[in-house]
């Protein structure tokens, strides 16, 4: 292949690699900055002396987050719960009934596929869901945040589109071997569709960990909270000492103060809750790239 030299073509690369670079600036100095504040000394955060690296480098926001608060790792341990079991009933159901409505033979399918898209642009709305889950028994647990999203209509589409791309012979062998559907699903399609897998597990993974509506909701007792509506709490409890001296009650906000967790912790706990998706990511990226690419471009 003979590379374009003219410069036209060089000024072209020089332009998407300028942009490539900001982004990757923009995406990862917030980043580095609040990674800096977690390993910082409260004092030096205090004066505002924390910049891209941490000012007086200490590790006291980490102990107090993973030895001295008790809520926090069991948190922590909550969300990995909610994550692992969300994730795999999620791609459990939407894989099976991507594979049901690939098939063009299936009794009903009209109506099946109409069901399944229907969710994109209607919704029973939050209160009836309430009124659904507590009728059920749910509340306060983990079911209660993983059932009611079991299928999103979106990657029950991208799922879709990969069986229905999926080469007929090999499932017709399959069944000259014996297979039956399920078997055929689980031995032959599925390792062959490790791409589409993995990609919808990702975001199904991602939209649990980092979800704390749901649970602000449906939980109860605070030993089952997960760690986003923890960290949740200890941002809203800063920002209402703020807005309280803002409105002139000095004495309410100073009293809060007090209580207040400290900075570092906050960013601490924060970054605690990034961590394993940028550990997990580097593994499947490969997987993602080509699913994305597939589940968007085959139709």
């Amino acid at each position: 292949m003979v590379k374009d030299t003219s410069f036209g073509s060089r000024m072209l690369d020089f332009i998407v690699h300028a942009v490539m670079v900001f982004v990757v600036l923009i995406t990862l100095l917030p980043l580095l900055h609040v990674v800096s504040i977690s390993f910082s000394h409260p004092d030096e955060i205090m004066r505002g002396r924390v910049g891209l690296l941490p000012a007086d480098f200490n590790l006291d926001a980490y102990f107090t987050i993973l030895f001295e608060n008790a809520h926090i790792p069991r948190s922590f341990l909550n969300s990995v719960v909610i994550t692992v079991t969300g994730t795999a009933l999620n791609v459990l159901f939407t894989t099976i009934t991507a594979y049901a409505l690939s098939k063009k033979d299936l009794l009903f399918r009209p109506f099946f596929l109409m069901l399944s898209v229907l969710p994109m642009f209607f919704t029973g709305g939050i209160v009836p869901q309430f009124l659904l889950i507590k009728s059920l028994g749910m509340m306060d647990s983990v079911w209660a945040l993983t059932v009611p999203v079991l299928i999103s209509s979106w990657w029950l589409i991208i799922m879709l589109s990969f069986f229905k791309n999926f080469p007929q012979e090999l499932e017709e062998a399959s069944k000259l071997d014996g297979c039956g559907e399920l078997q055929t699903l689980i031995r032959i399609v599925l390792p062959l569709s490790m791409a589409g897998v993995v990609t919808i597990a990702l975001f199904y993974g991602v939209s649990h960990w980092n979800s704390y509506f749901s649970a602000m909701l449906y939980m109860r007792s605070y030993d089952h909270y997960p760690l986003q509506l923890i960290l949740r709490e200890i941002v809203l409890q800063s920002t209402l000492a703020e807005q309280l001296a803002s409105q002139g009650n000095a004495a309410l906000a100073e009293d809060m103060s007090a209580e207040l967790t400290p900075e570092s912790v906050q960013y601490a706990t924060l970054v605690v809750s990034i961590v394993p998706m940028l550990v997990i990511y580097p593994f499947i990226q490969k997987y993602f790239v080509k699913g994305i690419m597939i589940g968007s471009l085959k139709g």
